[in-house]
Order: structure tokens, then sequence, then C-alpha cells
């Protein structure tokens, strides 16, 4: 959370556009944060079009018959994390059976520290992984996700996807992750 994951894929998505080349722009249908599951954006502003899935759609099949009617050039994927197994594998099918690169933005873990589904399948299949990297209050690498209620406290329970951004999850580093301390004690 807060790495500018979304960032870096608009950012993609806009480099390979400037040389002219296409891409397709893929988020689950499930995050609507935006106002509209139809589009990706970030939390400095940047937006663009996106094509939503599901837990049941092929991707393999979607990128492949929308190759047969325009160029695709690179497949874009924002919060991978909510890919299914299959969904995974299926972009591995489009990059080595359509030749068509596959980025994957997303999360590794949950706010219980669990890998989710979509990711362990990407850690597992993916040719190449880059982090990237957040901070924690405290100066540290964040690599996990504090989750809060709807007061305010911090939560070790309840579903895993529950969509919200800064007002329900802070990144912090696994220290004071396990301490469920989300912010610099006052007497610092």
């Amino acid at each position: 959370m807060n790495a500018g994951k979304s960032t870096i894929l608009l950012q993609a998505a806009y480099n390979y556009t400037e040389r002219g080349m296409e891409t397709v722009l893929l988020k689950p249908a499930l995050d609507d944060r935006a106002g509209s599951s139809q589009e990706i954006s970030s939390r400095i502003g940047l937006k663009r079009e996106a094509h939503t899935f599901r837990d049941g759609t092929n991707l393999f099949d979607f990128v492949s018959d929308m190759k047969a009617a325009q160029r695709i050039d690179c497949v874009l994927v924002d919060e991978a994390q909510f890919l299914t197994r299959d969904q995974v594998w299926q972009l591995s099918q489009v990059a080595d059976d359509l030749r068509i690169p596959v980025m994957c933005y997303g999360l590794r873990t949950d706010f219980k520290g669990d890998l989710f589904s979509g990711s362990a399948a990407l850690l597992a299949a993916a040719d190449n992984l880059k982090e990237i990297k957040t901070l924690c209050w405290c100066g540290r690498k964040a690599t996990m996700n504090l989750r809060f209620d709807q007061g305010g406290a911090a939560v070790s329970e309840g579903t895993q996807i529950e969509i919200g951004g800064n007002e329900r999850y802070v990144s912090l580093c696994r220290k004071h992750w396990v301490a469920k301390q989300s912010e610099r004690p006052s007497s610092e």
C-alpha cells in the first residue's frame, strides 16, 4: 500500500502509448475506490480507462479476442492480488503463446500477513519480480498492511478482502505491524 503501484502502471501505459504502442489495462471489477470500476487511478491524480475482470473471466480468451481485433503490445494488470490462480496461469499463457508482455501490480500479503491467492500464484509463475518499496513511519521498509475498523482501531480478524485506501489501511514494517503501532508515539 502507498508504494505508487498504480502510478507506475499508468506511467508504463503512458510510455507505451508515447511510442505508438497499444496497451490493455485490466483491473478487478470489485475495486471501485475510484468511483468507477472502469478506470485505474492513482493517489496523485493520474487515471485511465481499464477493462474489468471477475473471478470467472478467462483472461487468455479475453486478451486473445482483443488481439484478433486490434494490436496489443502489452497487458498491464492493477490490483493483481485479486487474480485467481487460474487467471495467473492464463496471463502466463498470454505471455508465452501470444507473445505479449504482461505486467502485474499488486500487494503480496493481506492485513493478516497471509499471501493473497493471486499473489501466491504470481510468486510461483512470474518470470521476473520487482518489488516497489514504500516506508513505514519509522523509516524502515514497509512490507505489511494494517487494517482499521470504522472506529479507527487496528484489526487482525475479518474477511481477507475489504476494499479501502488510506482511511482503512496503513503500510508498516513488520515490527510495527506486529505491535499494531500505526504512528510514531508522541513521546518520541
